[in-house]
């Protein structure tokens, strides 16, 4: 089955599910799990019933904060407010409209069919959703801004009843405040943070609970998750070989390395790879010079992810060196942009971030070709001569 009609099958069936938030009827559960386990592999999310109302824990929400959780209180709208909680940190549920600071939430919002919560969305040049673009287009949606850029004026016209945002930094917080100042909820997502590719995708259930579609959400990701597992069981076929990866690109003579720690080293290790840098360990990207990485790219059967370029002469007019790599020289360079548009929309980081399954069968099809038969490469493609 093709990618793209795994995803409309997979929408369809989740659409047919329903599910309300429940009123003062959930006792506490003491663990990291609700009625079914819920969290099972985000590091940075936690989720807890109560009697009354549900808390969201959003843990270290940005790198480099150590020991920091941001916790909300969830209630039900009509429901009278449990004695004890902040009323600063209550969110009344369901949302019914949402300002996004990132494109990547769009998949997880159009899965549960609640798009039109949406009202504005920060970077709509970058989004991909042919939906959302129309809905942008006919000005349902609009553009926010950036950070300290923010469309301040137009925020407190649209007056939603909650931001999304990610932060990069305690500094995020502080231009986001004056919003909080007006009644305006900001909750932080932490979902870019999490290194295990399914428990990026888990961050749905953050939005099935902001929208009462819990068991929507638990049904998504139960599918996204069994699909992965799958794949992984398919590629035991692949037998032990486990061919080399280079990733990213230079940037002004600098190539900043991936640890092998993060999200798209797992994907490749998941894949039946070995990234080249998987040794190294680390919070953030390090760079390096261009010739230390040529010389660890020596070992490398594939390059994957090469920034914007659409074919190999591309990546040779930014350093004719890169011409002498092996994966160059052997034709197995490819990139994730095949589901690009105009104006920079890339949507392997916009419906990627729900479905690192598909991903996880490309990158396991690029480098065990035929495993998966005639399979079409959704996200990515090869880069020509």
């Amino acid at each position: 089955m093709k990618a793209y009609t795994y995803i409309n099958v997979f929408l369809y069936f989740i659409l047919l599910i329903s599910s309300g938030c429940r009123s003062g009827t959930v006792s506490e559960i003491t663990d990291n799990t609700d009625r079914n386990g819920i969290i099972k592999y985000a590091g940075h999310l936690k989720i807890k019933h109560y009697k009354g109302f549900t808390t969201m824990e959003v843990i270290n929400p940005w790198q480099k904060a150590e020991n920091l959780s941001l916790k909300y209180f969830l209630v039900n709208k009509g429901d009278s407010i449990p004695p004890g909680l902040d009323k600063s940190r209550i969110i009344f549920t369901p949302v019914e409209s949402v300002i996004l600071m990132s494109t990547t939430y769009i998949s997880m919002i159009t899965a549960l069919g609640r798009q039109t919560v949406i009202k504005g969305i920060s970077g709509t040049d970058y989004v991909y959703d042919e939906v959302i673009r129309k809905m942008i287009k006919e000005g349902l949606i609009h553009e926010t801004g950036y950070e300290e850029n923010l469309n301040r004026e137009l925020i407190l016209k649209i007056n939603p009843e909650l931001i999304i945002a990610y932060g990069i930094g305690s500094e995020s917080a502080g231009y986001l405040k004056k919003f909080e100042d007006t009644g305006i909820r900001i909750l932080y997502n932490a979902d870019y943070l999490e290194e295990n590719p399914l428990a990026k995708a888990e961050w749905i259930k953050m939005f099935g609970t902001l929208f009462c579609l819990s068991e929507k959400a638990d049904s998504a990701f139960s599918a996204i998750e069994m699909n992965y597992m799958n794949i992984t069981d398919s590629l035991k076929r692949a037998g032990p070989f486990k061919p080399k990866v280079l990733l990213g690109f230079p940037w002004q003579n600098v190539w900043y390395i991936s640890p092998g720690n993060t999200y798209i080293a797992n994907l490749i290790k998941d894949a039946g790879g070995e990234y080249i840098w998987g040794d190294l360990k680390s919070d953030h990207a390090v760079p390096m010079s261009l010739e230390n990485v040529f010389i660890k790219a020596a070992e490398a059967d594939f390059w994957l992810n090469t920034g914007n370029a659409t074919d190999i002469e591309q990546i040779i007019s930014i350093d004719t060196r890169l011409a002498g790599i092996k994966p160059v020289r052997s034709g197995k360079v490819y990139n994730n942009n095949k589901r690009s548009i105009s104006g920079g929309g890339n949507d392997y980081w916009e419906s990627g971030a729900l479905y690192p399954d598909i991903i996880l069968k490309d990158i396991a099809s690029i480098l065990h070709p035929g495993i998966f038969g005639d399979y079409e490469l959704f996200y990515y493609r090869k880069l020509k001569e």
